[in-house]
C-alpha cells in the first residue's frame, strides 16, 4: 500500500485586474491577447519514506500564470508538441487561447462554439469538442475545420465533452449533456465513443440519463481508458483491445465532482476535483498518493513543456502549472 502524501499549496496570489481580450472574427491566430507574468508558491510537502519514489518527488513551485485578459471558464488544456505551445479553452468566452514560450497568452480561435475538450492526434492536428455544435471536429494544417462525428444512429451527439487519442490515431470522447443540454438530447443514452483511424464511429459505452461522462485519458501503454463521471463522484476504468474497443468497465477510485484527468509515464492518474477544488493523484493500482491544493475549482489538467514534466492546471478563472519529476502523455 502508498502512503498519503498530502501537498498543500498556502497561495497568497494577487490578481490583475482583466481588460477586454479582442477578437480577430474567427481566424486561427490572433495578435491580441494579454500581457502574462508568474507568481510561484513553494507547495509544502509532507512524505514517509515510503513516497520517495511517487509522483510527488521534485515537485516544484506552483505558478499562476497571470494575464490581463478576463478569463470566465477554464477548460481542455493541450500541449501541442509540434509547435511548443499550450492550447486551452475558455468555455463560456467561446475562445480557445495559447500560451506561448514567452508566456504570452494570445487569441487562437473565436469563436469556438463554445468548445470544450481539445487534443492532438499523431498527425499533430488539433481535435475540439465542441458543446454548442454538438459535435467533434479536426483542424487540418491549413487551418480549414472539419467535423468528424455529429450523429450516431440518426440522432445527433448530446454534449460533447473531452477528448483523447491513441498513438493509431483512434479517438475517444465523452458525450453527457449538462445543463439546458438534457432538455435537448436526442440520444437516450450518455455515451463514451470512439472514432476508428477509418472514421467509424461506435457507441463502446452506453451510460444511464443520470450519468455525466465527463474527462477520460489513457495509460502509457494504452490499454486502459479512464473515464469520470461527474455526477456519481467516481472514475471508471475499461480495457482497451488492440482494435480499440473497451470491455469490462470497473470502479476504479471516488473523487468528489471529478472532471478532467492526466496520467504520467509512471502510470499515475492526476484527476481534477471539481468540487475538492484540487488535483487527486492515485497510482496504477487505485490507491491515492495524495493530493495538490488549489484556490478554486479545478477543471481540467494536462502534462506539456519540452520535457513533459509540466502539469498545467486549469480553474474557472485562471491556468496554474506545477513542474514534476516524471514527465507525463501529451
Amino acid at each position: 500500500m502508498h502512503a498519503r502524501l498530502l501537498v498543500a499549496v498556502l497561495l497568497m496570489l494577487t490578481l490583475v485586474a482583466c481588460g477586454d481580450g479582442g477578437t480577430d472574427g474567427g481566424s486561427p491566430t490572433s495578435a491580441t491577447g494579454g500581457e502574462s507574468t508568474t507568481t510561484s508558491v513553494q507547495p509544502t510537502t509532507t512524505a514517509s519514506p515510503e513516497a520517495e519514489s511517487g509522483p510527488f518527488v521534485g515537485l516544484g513551485e506552483l505558478e499562476l500564470v497571470e494575464s490581463t485578459i478576463p478569463f470566465l471558464e477554464l477548460e481542455g488544456p493541450q500541449w501541442m508538441p509540434d509547435d511548443g505551445v499550450l492550447l486551452f479553452s475558455d468555455v463560456s468566452a467561446n475562445t480557445i487561447y495559447q500560451v506561448g514560450a514567452d508566456d504570452e497568452i494570445t487569441e487562437f480561435r473565436k469563436p469556438t462554439r463554445y468548445t470544450n475538450g481539445l487534443a492532438v492526434d499523431p498527425q499533430g492536428r488539433l481535435i475540439a469538442a465542441e458543446s454548442a455544435s454538438r459535435r467533434v471536429t479536426r483542424t487540418e494544417r491549413d487551418g480549414s475545420v472539419v467535423p468528424i462525428a455529429e450523429r450516431f444512429e440518426g440522432a445527433r451527439l448530446n454534449q460533447p465533452n473531452d477528448i483523447t487519442v491513441r498513438s493509431d490515431g483512434t479517438i475517444y470522447f465523452t458525450d453527457s449533456a449538462f445543463g439546458d443540454a438534457a432538455a435537448q438530447a436526442e440520444l437516450d443514452f450518455r455515451g463514451v465513443f470512439r472514432i476508428a483511424p477509418d472514421g467509424r464511429l461506435t457507441a463502446e459505452y452506453r451510460g444511464e440519463t443520470s450519468e455525466t461522462p465527463n474527462g477520460l485519458a489513457l495509460s502509457p501503454e494504452e490499454s486502459l481508458l479512464y473515464v469520470t463521471d461527474y455526477a456519481a463522484g467516481l472514475v471508471r476504468v475499461f480495457d482497451v483491445a488492440p482494435d480499440g474497443s473497451l470491455s469490462q468497465a470497473r470502479m476504479f477510485a471516488n473523487v468528489a465532482g471529478p472532471d478532467g484527468m492526466a496520467v504520467d509515464e509512471d502510470g499515475n492518474l492526476f484527476i481534477t476535483s471539481y468540487d475538492g477544488g484540487a488535483i487527486e493523484v492515485f497510482a496504477p493500482d487505485g490507491e491515492q498518493w495524495g493530493v495538490i491544493d488549489l484556490p478554486a475549482s479545478t477543471s481540467n489538467c494536462a502534462f506539456g513543456g519540452a520535457d513533459g514534466r509540466t502539469l498545467y492546471i486549469t480553474t474557472g478563472p485562471a491556468l496554474y502549472r506545477v513542474t514534476l519529476a516524471h514527465p507525463g502523455r501529451y
